[in-house]
This record gives structure tokens, C-alpha cells and sequence, in this order.
């Protein structure tokens, strides 16, 4: 199989992509963010084989030297390394201009001067801000409600321009809300599943009325994987989505009841975002996708929650500080 570049391998989503690349067969780098812990994050708790079978290799997506060294001996790289918290965009967006429009711009220039064959890039459902109409296609307009939206507009629209200008094979793949084990303590559902999980009463949340639509991570993987097995998706804008929403308050209230505990939710003005800013609701089509590749759900949310509960409950040795407010 051809070797395959992974950026933000260490991440969520990323290291659920690395690790179902490797059990299809595909020779895996997994481009990790340096640091003096060599720590390779999430691929740090993969058993001893799997993470033998993956070459490691730490750098600065921010670092255009490091990209392309990176990139020399790849066929394809799926980009996945990113700035996401939205609340920590509103006093650092500098970082994420640097991180995710910039470092987006260095893969794309090492995989134009190096001839890459496949370059996927990720996106985000938040780049359509509040919906104007749902299902959200990927024709909808694109909205900066947050310089974290704004900065993978920008790095969508580099992305764009380099497969108008020089015909790189560019997919913008565009999930909506994935979930799953291994989420940042950052995120809606493992912020109310480790606040019930250690015992609280009163849940701490934001604003409970905008509606998200929620995606598995195993989906979202194998979305990945299918938009990149059908030549029908260069040049493509591509959701992964479910199709449905949900609000936040009712979400909360689902998770109570699969736990089984009964919780009151208390709204903490520190978690509300500005008004403006907050996407009041996200529900995108899955048409494009169902027409263009193979990809089909294959886990609806009570079975998806369930399987994130349980990851949390039987990895309860990795520490999330779910009394502090993540930003």
C-alpha cells in the first residue's frame, strides 16, 4: 500500500484515522507536534505492535521546512493538524492564522513541488456558521462567526485556489460534529459525561439551545477513507454528516439517562459565547458524499454515546479535570 501522511495524528480524530489506515493495510507516517516529552499523544496508548507499524515523525505544521521534509516520501497526506477550540480562538487568533491557514499553506507548496497524489484537507462544519438552511449542502455560504471559523475558511479557500491554479489533487473534507472516545475534555459530550461520571449533580454548560449534528468518530474515519479511495472527490467539497440534529439541553438529558443519573443542568456564563459568534444551528446534508463514495452511517447516536461512555468509564486512569472549564 502507498505511504500515507497523517497530520495531527496524535489528536481526536486523528489518531482514530491512523489507527484504521493501519489495520487496512496502508503504510502510516503520523506527523506529530514536537515536544520535549517526545509524547506522540493519543498513539502513546496504542498497544506495542500497532505503534511499532507506525513511523513517527515530530515536527511544526506552522514549520515549512519540517512540512516538507515531512512529505518526501509520501503518496498521499490526509491534513488533519489544526487549531480547534473556539473559545480559545477569541484571545490567540493570531495562533490560529498561523497554525490553520499557514499551516495548511506549507502542505499544500511541499505537495506541489513534490507531486503528491492525494491530498485531503480538513474542514469544518463551523465555517457555515448558523444555518440559513438545513439540510446545510456544501454550497451553503461561509460565515467567520469565530476566528477559529474564519481561519479554516481561509485555509479551505488556499486550499481552493491551489486546485484551480495548479491543479493539485485537493479534497476539503468537512465533518460536522465528531464524538467519540479520546475527544478533548474541551467538548460538549466529554464535558457532560466527566462531570456526571465524577459525581456532579449540577452540570455546567453553556448555552443548551443551538442544535449540532453529531457524528461518530468511526464515521467520520471512514469518511476519511472512502472520499479518499473515489477519484470522484478531487477538486470536491465533501461533508460528512448525519443528516439530523440535535440540541444541546437534550443531548445533556440523553447522556443523564444512559449513565443513569439525574442531573440538573446550571448554565455558567463563562461557557456562553458571544451572540453573535454562537452557531444557533448545524445540520448538514450527507447527499454528496452518499453519491460520490461508499460511505454509509454505520452508528446511530444512542450507540455512539454508548461506546463514548463506556470509554470513559473504563479509562477513568486518564485524568480529566472535568471541574475546570476548558477553554
Amino acid at each position: 500500500m502507498k505511504k500515507i501522511l497523517v497530520t495531527g495524528a496524535g489528536g481526536f480524530i486523528g489518531s482514530h484515522l491512523v489507527e484504521r489506515l493501519v489495520e487496512l493495510g496502508y503504510d502510516v507516517k503520523a506527523f506529530i507536534h514536537y515536544n520535549s516529552f517526545n509524547s506522540w499523544g493519543w498513539i502513546d496508548t496504542f498497544d506495542r505492535e500497532l505503534k511499532k507499524s507506525i513511523e513517527i515523525f515530530s515536527g511544526d505544521i506552522r514549520d515549512h521546512n519540517g512540512v516538507y521534509e515531512s512529505m518526501k516520501d509520501v503518496s498521499a497526506v490526509f491534513h488533519l493538524a489544526a487549531l480547534i477550540s473556539i473559545p480559545f480562538s477569541y484571545h490567540s487568533p493570531a495562533s490560529y492564522i498561523d497554525t490553520n491557514i499557514k499551516g495548511t499553506l506549507n502542505i499544500l507548496e511541499a505537495s506541489k513541488k513534490l507531486n503528491i497524489e492525494r491530498i485531503l484537507i480538513t474542514s469544518t462544519s463551523e465555517v457555515y456558521g448558523t444555518a440559513k438552511f438545513v439540510p446545510i449542502t456544501e454550497d451553503h455560504p461561509l460565515q467567520g462567526q469565530s476566528p477559529y471559523s474564519a481561519s479554516k475558511i481561509g485555509a479551505d479557500k488556499i486550499a481552493e485556489s491551489f486546485f484551480l491554479s495548479f491543479n493539485l489533487p485537493i479534497t476539503i473534507v468537512r465533518p460536522f460534529n465528531t464524538y467519540g472516545p479520546r475527544q478533548s475534555a474541551r467538548a460538549v459530550i466529554p464535558t457532560i459525561i466527566t462531570q456526571v461520571l465524577s459525581g456532579e449533580k449540577k452540570i455546567k454548560l453553556g448555552d443548551v439551545t443551538p442544535t449540532r449534528d453529531l457524528v461518530y468518530a468511526k464515521d467520520t474515519v471512514n469518511g476519511f477513507i472512502e472520499i479518499f479511495n473515489s477519484d470522484k472527490t478531487i477538486g470536491e467539497v465533501i461533508n460528512i454528516a448525519t443528516q439530523s440534529e440535535i440540541s444541546i439541553g437534550d443531548l445533556a438529558k440523553k447522556i443523564f439517562k444512559l449513565i443513569g443519573r439525574e442531573c440538573e443542568i446550571e448554565t455558567e456564563d463563562v461557557r456562553i459565547r458571544p451572540e453573535k459568534s454562537e452557531v444557533r444551528r448545524l445540520c448538514g446534508s450527507n447527499t454528496k458524499i452518499l453519491s460520490l463514495t461508499n460511505w454509509k452511517q454505520e452508528y446511530n447516536l444512542e450507540i455512539g454515546l454508548r461506546k463514548t461512555i463506556d470509554w470513559f468509564i473504563n479509562n477513568d486512569s486518564i485524568k480529566y479535570k472535568s471541574n475546570i472549564y476548558n477553554i
